[in-house]
C-alpha cells in the first residue's frame, strides 16, 4: 500500500478529469503557435519530447499492432482527443493518453495538442484509471494493482 490517502471521487465520470473552472485555448495559429506557453486549464501544443510518461499508469501492455493502427489513423486524420498532461519542472508529466502518446511518435509527430491541469500523484493516478477503464480494458492483475496502489 502506497502513501496515498483514499479519496472518494473515483467514479465521478468526466468530473473527476475535468474542473468547472477549467477552460479551453486553442491553438494560436501561424507562428504563434510554437512560442506559445502551455497554460494551466488549456489545451497547448507541446514538443512530444518534453513529455515524461506517467509513473502511476496502470496499463503494462501495450499491443503493438493497435499502436501501429492508431499511428496509421493519426497520420491520416490527425490526433483527435488531445492527451491530458499536467506540469512537472520545465517538462510535462502524462496523467492520461499513453497510447496516444506512443502512437504520435510513432507517426512522426514532433508536437502534439495536450489539455494542461494540475494534478496531484493520487489525482494522477485516478485519472489514469479512469480513462482505462472507459477505454481499452485492463486486465485484471492491471485494475487490482491500481486499485491496490490507492
Amino acid at each position: 500500500m502506497t502513501s496515498f490517502q483514499r479519496k472518494t471521487g473515483l467514479g465521478k465520470g468526466l468530473s473527476a478529469l475535468l474542473d468547472d473552472n477549467d477552460s479551453v485555448h486553442p491553438p494560436k495559429n501561424g507562428n504563434d503557435a510554437l512560442e506559445q506557453t502551455a497554460q494551466i486549464g488549456s489545451i497547448s501544443e507541446v514538443n512530444i519530447n518534453d513529455i515524461e510518461t506517467n509513473p502511476y499508469q496502470p496499463r503494462t501492455e501495450f499491443d503493438q499492432v493497435a499502436l501501429n493502427e492508431l499511428s496509421e489513423s493519426i497520420k491520416v486524420q490527425g490526433l483527435i482527443q488531445p492527451i491530458t498532461v499536467r506540469k512537472h519542472g520545465d517538462k510535462y508529466q502524462l496523467i492520461s493518453g499513453e497510447r496516444r502518446l506512443r502512437a504520435s511518435k510513432l507517426a512522426g509527430l514532433t508536437q502534439i495538442p495536450a489539455y494542461v491541469r494540475t494534478a496531484d500523484d493520487q489525482q494522477m493516478l485516478e485519472m489514469a484509471l479512469i480513462e482505462n477503464i472507459q477505454r481499452e480494458n485492463l486486465n485484471a492483475i492491471e485494475v487490482a494493482l491500481s486499485f491496490q496502489m490507492m
